[in-house]
């Protein structure tokens, strides 16, 4: 309410102009908040046919994460990565539905009305040409929402119900044991020069 006065005060009754000045002193007060640390948030998942999408919002606290309004900012960038590319610069410049500001904008928004910084922390698009992309939420706070998100898409041409059975097994042991790579050949040279260099200090003497 204070803030109302002062814009319309500040633009000499001018109801357009007022609204304009909330909405950049929003953005102002989303800047101000940008350094903070968002260590907490939600991953939602969004599907359609042989496409689905995977994005992470991240808050600075858990509290935030149980907000109405954040679990449905989250549900709709979600539906935004599945009609982009994914990425996250993609989904942030996108359109908010049903509004004509961008995803990015309608954060801003958000982080000035509740308070604490948030972030587009990372965004994910998977597309099969034959098989299922399986999904798996873990710690669910909604529909297709929670602390943890997979997506595991599968190419075959085999039984659709059989594979999405599959999927989402595959999918709860990535959520369970968060592996560092498909297979042994996608692991990054010096995380695996590390781990031999640690082993070999642990075990240094020894027979």
């Amino acid at each position: 309410m204070m803030d109302c006065k002062a814009a319309l005060t500040e633009t000499a009754g001018d109801v357009e102009a007022a609204i304009d000045w909330l909405r950049k002193k929003g953005l102002a007060k989303a800047a101000k908040k940008a350094g903070r640390v968002a260590a907490e948030g939600l991953v939602a998942v969004e599907s359609s046919g042989h496409y689905a999408a995977a994005i992470e919002v991240n808050a600075e606290t858990d509290f935030v994460a149980r907000n109405a309004d954040f679990q449905a900012f989250v549900r709709e960038a979600a539906k935004v990565a599945l009609n982009t590319d994914g990425s996250v610069e993609a989904v942030a410049a996108a359109k908010f539905p049903g509004e004509d500001v961008t995803v990015a904008d309608k954060l801003a928004t958000l982080i000035a009305t509740i308070g604490e910084n948030m972030t587009l922390r990372r965004s994910v698009r998977l597309t099969v040409q034959k098989g299922v992309i399986a999904s798996y939420v873990h710690g669910s706070v909604a529909d297709g929402m929670g602390r943890i998100g997979v997506l595991v898409a599968l190419e075959s041409e085999g039984d659709v119900e059989k594979l999405s059975t599959l999927g989402r097994q595959i999918a709860m042991h990535v959520a369970a044991l968060n592996p560092l790579a498909l297979d042994a050949s996608g692991i990054d040279p010096a995380t695996v020069a590390r781990e031999k260099a640690i082993l070999l200090e642990k075990h240094q003497g020894k027979p």
